[in-house]
């Protein structure tokens, strides 16, 4: 997808959604646990139900990749469901050597047609260059996650520069990209980070989990990281999958993501 039809979509529905399908199996609604299709069902409902109230969905590869060869499928099932006005995110953390990472851009953008691939920078260019290298692609790359286990690296001062070391990882990785192909993974846990995170990024989009579950204030990071194009995609898994255990999942699912979009509404301008 474009940059300019995201952003468009943003303004036009003015919401910067993103719905999170970390399906659990153990987490299924009781009528749908023993049903062989009861994955796909889950997921198909919650787009549906969802889908006017947000311009994104990630699909945590980790809960589907566990299932096996059905788990693929049934992953492949819910992108190919998911329409094309939609910005589609694979949620798979994948960085290795560049011939490998060649392979992992062919199974996300190419098999699965996704939009993005979340991916890691720990290895260096040549590791995420393969992922730049296709036209309307992105590579979204761990920046500032939202995870306590980010400061035993990501937050890091560095000697030579004084800088953490996230902020290195910002200005080297947005000069292998652009805005148009580059977003950065920051966690909405670190709002008190966003101003300094514009200021060495102010174009590129932030695809932002944490909010909801994890604690993260969308008013907080709304304001202090939103650009001119809004720039975010606030990623929301928990709190709208599982706003309800019972049959009508889908009905709570739908409010738990209208709630949110109308928060959205009045932080853009």
């Amino acid at each position: 997808m474009q940059r300019s039809k995201l952003v468009s979509q943003i303004l036009e529905k003015k919401n910067y959604l993103c719905v999170g399908l970390d399906t659990d199996t153990e987490k299924l609604p009781a009528h749908l646990k023993n049903k062989p299709d009861g994955i796909f069902e889950f997921n198909k409902r919650i787009i549906d139900a969802t889908l006017e109230h947000c311009v994104s969905y990630k699909i945590n590869t980790a809960f589907y990749e566990s299932m096996g060869t059905k788990g693929w499928e049934i992953m492949q099932e819910t992108f190919n469901y998911i329409p094309d006005s939609h910005f589609k995110i694979a949620d798979a953390k994948r960085g290795d050597i560049g011939n490998t990472s060649h392979q992992y851009a062919i199974a996300f953008y190419e098999t699965l047609k996704a939009d993005a691939v979340t991916v890691a920078p720990y290895m260096g260019e040549d590791s995420i260059k393969p992922f730049l290298s296709y036209k309307d692609k992105w590579a979204i790359v761990l920046g500032l996650t939202s995870n306590a286990g980010s400061k035993d690296f990501q937050q890091l001062i560095l000697s030579d520069t004084g800088k953490p070391l996230y902020e290195t990882v910002l200005e080297t990785v947005a000069k292998w990209g652009n805005i148009d192909n580059t977003m950065f993974v920051t966690g909405a846990t670190k709002a008190d980070f966003f101003e300094d995170i514009r200021s060495v990024v102010p174009e590129h989009f932030l695809l932002v989990p944490g909010v909801g579950a994890q604690g993260g204030s969308l008013s907080e990071v709304s304001k202090k990281g939103a650009n001119k194009d809004i720039g975010l995609l606030i990623n929301a898994s928990r709190a709208i999958i599982y706003a309800s255990g019972g049959e009508d999942f889908d009905l709570a699912a739908s409010e738990a993501a209208k709630e949110i979009c109308n928060e959205m509404k009045g932080y853009i301008v």
